[in-house]
């Protein structure tokens, strides 16, 4: 019999809320589940292990993609599941997966869909399942904060953006599988598990459990080659942008000229200018759509 445990964001809202949450798991036969609450998604680590001490197999998550990649990096590698309930404001893996942002669709898809088991990066000893990046993207993630998404939503990805758009390029050398890839000046370096992200084709050939992870380094410089680069984006092939360099690997050796800020799975980290990067194949199972078999 499965033991459930809900772990929950308080500051993140979807429908009903958790009231609903509780209402829609009981309406399953799960009326007594292991409850924990987090005010932020970095004190979620710990509550993570208590489920999983507690006998938790199967642990329902409520939250954004940050709250998503802190119990990711808890869990991985144990043998409790993770089900996604999106009450986010991008929820990115919720949607490469198929997961709705509907309490009662997730939940279903929680205790009666199919269970896949997903690759995840690691990016200087933490893991995340979506993306991870240095340069603007990070700041965009650090400017934008919880309290702009709570009151623009998506439009606040936009606002940051263009706030960081004069920002300096930097000096990047990357190697890949230990062999030198790049060198030479960019505005970001983005690292994907997954393809698409804030409904943009990042790397259209990037799939959750190939056993690699997707890299990119972006060369534009200012609004227009950023404005060039976004469209290849949009059309599904960024490769083609001459301000854009992917490829694929196991192992990415990424080191700046000087410390830049980076993120993973949209949550801000303190500024490094070294970055070691692995994958941790088949390391964390995530329930999707389709019944179990």
């Amino acid at each position: 019999m499965t033991s459930v445990a809900v772990l929950a964001h308080t500051g993140k809202t979807l429908a009903g809320g958790l009231a609903e949450l509780r209402d829609a798991l009981a309406r399953e036969g799960v009326d007594a589940p292991l409850w924990y609450e987090v005010p932020k998604s970095k004190k979620a680590s710990k509550k993570v292990e208590e489920a999983v001490a507690g006998g938790a197999d199967l642990l329902f998550v409520w939250g954004g993609d940050g709250m998503v990649q802190r119990c990711i990096d808890a869990v991985a590698t144990t043998s409790t599941t993770i089900a996604i309930i999106p009450a986010g404001t991008a929820n990115l893996l919720a949607k490469n997966l198929g997961i709705p942002e509907d309490i009662e669709g997730a939940v279903h898809i929680g205790l009666h869909g199919s269970r896949r088991m997903l690759d995840v990066g690691v990016m200087n000893g933490e893991r995340f399942a979506v993306i991870a990046g240095a340069g603007l993207d990070a700041l965009m993630m650090r400017d934008m904060g919880d309290g702009l998404k709570r009151r623009a939503g998506r439009l606040g990805y936009v606002w940051a953006a263009a706030k960081n758009l004069g920002e300096h390029r930097f000096g990047v050398k990357v190697r890949v599988d230990g062999r030198w890839w790049f060198s030479g000046q960019a505005s970001c370096v983005l690292v994907g598990n997954v393809g698409t992200v804030l409904g943009v084709s990042l790397f259209p050939r990037a799939l959750p459990d190939d056993g690699k992870l997707e890299i990119g380094v972006v060369t534009a410089k200012g609004l227009l080659d950023l404005a060039r680069t976004l469209g290849r984006s949009v059309i599904g092939d960024p490769g083609r942008s001459p301000f854009v360099h992917v490829t694929s690997g196991r192992a990415f050796d990424i080191r700046l000229d000087r410390k830049r800020p980076y993120e993973l799975d949209g949550g801000d980290r303190k500024s490094k200018k070294r970055f070691r990067v692995s994958i941790e194949p088949a390391a964390v199972a995530i329930c999707v759509g389709g019944e179990a078999s």
